[in-house]
């Protein structure tokens, strides 16, 4: 009967796993949240000597003439970001625990 108390072992095992990358998720995705709260606009200069052709559908970017990519996030895009992240740090704490045998 040792197979299937492994077998309970290992999905803690994943359960812990999952737990932790909820968490890892949420933590994130809640530290560039508040990075967006700091940050007004981030320029990044093109290296590249041949022009690239457009942007990834145009979203919340643009080419300056001086071949500088702009990356401008609206005002909201922070406050989204935190709660998404603090709500994904929730569910990590609320998945079901091991219960005791």
């Amino acid at each position: 009967m040792g197979t299937p108390r492994l077998m309970h072992q290992d999905v803690f095992q994943g359960q812990r796993l999952m737990r932790a990358a909820f968490f890892a998720a949420g933590l994130f995705v809640t530290l560039w949240g508040v990075s967006f709260l700091f940050v007004d606009r981030v320029v990044l200069k093109d290296l590249s000597s041949e022009s690239r052709g457009g942007t990834f559908r145009g979203m919340f970017t643009s080419m300056t003439g001086q071949r500088q990519k702009v990356i401008d996030p609206p005002d909201w895009s922070a406050f989204c970001m935190m709660s998404v992240g603090a709500v994904t740090m929730l569910y990590a704490f609320a998945l079901p625990k091991k219960k005791q045998e």
